[in-house]
């Protein structure tokens, strides 16, 4: 059986990540979205075990010193986590497995698994950015303010990455996602890994 492609997408809070991450998978077979393990609070109409598998810091902290997370990461002071086992065991089962990942985290899954693709994603502008925080309703604008300074810093990591998409209309950004993952399955190493037996075939 053919081996998955791990994916890291990126962005900065208010980005749209998520929200394309979510289409994403509803719209391209074989893909899923790892969930990672986060000690902060669940949101209205999240669901633990699907968004985030949700645990407190001092079970947080145990799993760190297993050595259980391919990456992990204090962000808006709560910890994030990615288990190296569940990513492992979806890539070997042949899917393929998008990491939806801060800047920090896809660093450290980067120098774990070099073959990994890596994605940014960001807003058209400032404008635009706060605006999207504003519209959750979730924040006081103290937080906001936060999010806003920590998202401006958290964009000037996107040259790191192999793949920028700028999320001005969703549509658009949902279909350059697409092709990228099209693209990635297409390479040669990998068709010649899943239709081995038919060129062999083909060439005898």
């Amino acid at each position: 059986m053919k081996k998955g492609q791990l994916f890291i997408i990126s962005a900065p809070s208010g980005a749209g990540k998520t929200s394309l991450v979510k289409a994403l998978i509803d719209s391209v077979e074989n893909l899923t979205v790892s969930t990672s393990h986060t000690t902060r609070a669940m949101r209205p109409g999240e669901v633990n075990g699907v968004d985030y598998h949700f645990i407190d810091s001092t079970e947080f902290l145990k799993m760190v010193e297993r050595g259980a997370f391919l990456e992990h990461a204090e962000v808006f002071d709560n910890f994030y986590g990615t288990a190296q086992e569940s990513i492992e065991a979806q890539l070997f089962q042949g899917l393929d497995v998008i990491l939806e990942i801060d800047w920090q985290g896809a660093r450290q899954v980067r120098e774990l698994m070099p073959d990994a693709i890596s994605i940014f994603i960001l807003p058209p502008s400032r404008e635009a950015l706060r605006e999207r925080l504003q519209g959750r309703g979730q924040d006081s604008d103290e937080i906001i303010e936060r999010r806003m300074r920590d998202a401006v810093s958290e964009s000037s990591h996107y040259a790191e990455s192999d793949y920028l998409i700028i999320n001005d209309d969703f549509t658009a950004a949902l279909d350059e996602l697409s092709e990228l993952i099209v693209i990635q399955r297409l390479r040669t190493a990998r068709q010649a890994n899943l239709f081995k037996d038919m060129i062999s075939d083909l060439l005898a």
